[in-house]
């Protein structure tokens, strides 16, 4: 009989070790994993709102180009990617080219 209250005992423990464990693997996934992906979004979004006319810039398809004019009516950025070449792409494709950032110490 009380090899059973023992037995039973046991099992609540494990299962409120269990229940801490879950917490703790959540938590950290979320501080390593998520938080930093919410900020490098946050830092994307503010770069695409502060876009201005003659900013070097990156589409989400890996051209290289200046940007010549933005309608925000349209949510459309026009980009100069050679001489008399110009592509409309829509604003959220647009990301800032870290090739022409000159590196910081």
């Amino acid at each position: 009989m009380t090899n059973l209250v023992l037995a039973a005992q046991s099992a609540q423990g494990s299962g409120m070790s269990m229940i801490i464990m879950m917490v703790a693997i959540f938590a950290i996934m979320w501080f390593f994993m998520i938080k930093p992906q919410q900020k490098k979004q946050k830092e994307i979004q503010k770069f695409q709102n502060e876009l201005t006319e003659g900013q070097q810039v990156i589409t989400g398809g890996g051209i290289y180009g200046t940007v010549k004019s933005i309608d925000l009516t349209k949510n459309t950025v026009d980009i100069k990617i050679a001489r008399d070449v110009v592509i409309t792409v829509d604003k959220s494709y647009v990301f800032k080219d870290t090739a022409n950032v000159p590196m910081q110490k």
